[in-house]
């Protein structure tokens, strides 16, 4: 069974979908798009750029892994001396994806980055689209809060459209 969850105070669609590229452009991407787009916010032409990052993402060969899906350092500490992460977003998708989330707002110590390459080394085009996944959290929080975040997330599609 697939359930919605939540990323934050925001609606998180699960709906399944047979191809990577698809169930990114659509529930993480284009979801975020149109929640701006009710508020009477439009960054980009929707139905282009969805189809922008399906075509980036297309031929992306995704092992599916269980993502924390809010991976970064405020969702993770210690209890009683244990490591253990906390609020998450969880969904079945590309592992980059909470590397790169993880990279963005309070990147971890490079040793935390070494460490996991040594064990399970992200392939060589990961940065390309490590901006894409990024832009998901940043929409979230253009929706969320606005302000300087709207600016950012217009600044990262501009980016990804060079």
């Amino acid at each position: 069974m697939i359930t919605d969850n939540f990323l934050g105070p925001t609606v998180q669609p699960n709906r399944w979908h047979k191809k990577w590229d698809v169930f990114f452009a659509e529930e993480r991407i284009g979801w975020q798009l149109q929640l701006l787009q009710e508020k009477g916010i439009e960054l980009v032409d929707q139905d282009m750029f969805i189809a922008f990052i399906k075509d980036t993402l297309h031929g992306h060969n995704v092992e599916p892994s269980l993502l924390h899906g809010d991976f970064w350092r405020r969702n993770m500490g210690f209890i009683q001396a244990v490591p253990s992460l906390y609020d998450p977003a969880c969904y079945y998708g590309d592992r980059e994806c909470d590397i790169a989330m993880s990279e963005l707002f309070a990147p971890l110590p490079d040793a935390f980055y070494t460490a996991y390459n040594q064990q399970y080394p992200l392939q060589n085009d990961y940065e390309q689209r490590k901006l894409i996944y990024q832009l998901y959290p940043i929409l979230n929080h253009a929706n969320i809060f606005a302000g300087h975040y709207l600016t950012e997330a217009k600044q990262q599609i501009d980016l990804l459209l060079k």
